[in-house]
């Protein structure tokens, strides 16, 4: 199922939506010239979340050495940042698709500001609850899977009853097919298994299945749709 719009009309344009698919996209047209110059391993182990790393330096700063909380404050950069860098081609197609169908609803009603914190706060969130279930990972965690998962929780808990445009691939054949919004909670936990199609080369890989990460962001998003609403 490929999801193309949903059946929600408004006038708003989604400003911030428009922001984060560029910048997404721009950072990724930025990882594939790391790439082709074989820069892109150290550029993704530099602003990925290495849960493992992560972890060692807060130990070291807590116990230690006080001096370590610079190396800490690096590591905890890397949560924001992370959430812009994919690692392939069916990753960020994926993201987003999701984030355009069903994101821009999402802005419209929330508003530029609190939809731009709910994207952000999430996929922070997501990534630290990430580092505490994975604590002994020692790949680099990124993408914005967290944070389109708080999105999508959000739209599920605002417009439970709405039909999402969808085409159904069969072959060469495409089948226009109207899904409703809360199916696709459970198409977008599937779709993880396939998010190593097109992979770029990173060496010693990275992690894009975090079912922690998204389930905290989806929780997120619903729980930030609700205080709204009231």
């Amino acid at each position: 199922m490929i999801p193309i719009s949903d059946n929600i009309q408004s006038w708003k344009k989604p400003i911030i939506t428009y922001w984060l698919i560029g910048i997404n996209v721009a950072i990724f047209c930025w990882e594939l010239k790391l790439d082709t110059s074989g820069q892109l391993g150290d550029f993704v182990n530099s602003w990925g979340i290495i849960p493992e790393q992560t972890n060692a330096a807060i130990t070291n700063a807590v116990f230690y050495n006080s001096a370590a909380w610079i190396v800490v404050f690096w590591r905890l950069l890397s949560l924001p940042v992370s959430l812009f860098v994919h690692s392939s081609f069916s990753q960020i197609i994926g993201n987003l698709l999701f984030l355009w169908v069903f994101g821009k609803t999402v802005e419209r009603f929330l508003g530029q500001q609190r939809y731009l914190l709910l994207y952000l706060v999430a996929g922070v969130f997501s990534g630290m609850i990430h580092i505490f279930m994975a604590s002994t990972l020692t790949v680099p965690v990124i993408g914005a899977n967290g944070a389109i998962a708080s999105i999508l929780g959000a739209y599920i808990m605002k417009f439970p009853k709405a039909k999402i445009y969808s085409v159904l691939p069969l072959m060469v054949v495409f089948i226009p097919v109207e899904i409703p919004a809360f199916l696709y909670l459970f198409w977008w936990f599937i779709q993880q298994l396939f998010y190593g199609i097109g992979s770029l080369n990173i060496p010693g890989g990275v992690n894009n299945l975090s079912y922690w990460g998204q389930f905290a962001g989806l929780v997120t998003g619903a729980a930030f749709m609700q205080m709204v609403k009231r």
